[in-house]
């Protein structure tokens, strides 16, 4: 789930919060791992306990973003973690969204591992239309759809306005104010000392 997060600093235009959710095990962590150190991961990471988040900068459609992403999915190996998405996961987002515009992505996550598939990419895609999310199967091990993962998430939350209003507007008033001021700085206007 991605949505714009309140964000300062200067580097970015946008500041956007992800969470990702899913059962225990299905490899939030890995994908996280794999896309903010962007490397191949060596070994199998212990479960998270409580929250977790990282940092990422990224280019996306032209703009600088800071996407802070937080752990707290399914495995395509693991049939329960599917089934869980409807039992559980669609009513926590449901419950705990604040903005009805918050942009969805499904991710199956494992696929190296497809000799022990039990959830087929045509019932993680069905699952996602019925639940107006995007979709993507991914290997945090390999890598494969990671860095489009996020990439995508990011170029739909920039397609909406609310969205983006929300999330943006005290980065962007703040650049504005900077320019501003190093605007009338040079030109020798300002504040009196």
């Amino acid at each position: 789930m991605g949505s714009p997060g309140a964000g300062s600093s200067g580097g970015h235009e946008c500041s956007f919060k992800f969470l990702l959710i899913g059962d225990s095990g299905v490899g939030k962590s890995s994908l996280l791992v794999s896309f903010v150190a962007a490397s191949y991961l060596d070994g199998d990471i212990a479960p998270t306990i409580g929250v977790d988040f990282k940092i990422k900068f990224l280019t996306v459609g032209g703009k600088k973003l800071k996407l802070t992403i937080w752990d707290t999915v399914y495995d395509v190996t693991k049939r329960e973690s599917f089934s869980n998405l409807a039992d559980v996961w669609t009513k926590e987002i449901e419950a705990n969204s604040t903005n009805k515009d918050c942009i969805k992505m499904l991710v199956g996550n494992k696929v190296d591992k497809d000799d022990e598939r039990m959830v087929t990419k045509e019932e993680g895609l069905a699952f996602a239309e019925e639940y107006g999310c995007l979709f993507l199967e991914s290997s945090a091990k390999t890598r494969e759809n990671v860095e489009k993962c996020f990439e995508e998430l990011a170029l739909k939350i920039l397609e909406v306005p609310s969205l983006l209003e929300e999330g943006s507007s005290s980065v962007v008033k703040r650049n504005i104010l900077k320019q501003k001021q190093e605007s009338d700085a040079k030109n020798g206007s300002g504040c009196c000392q």
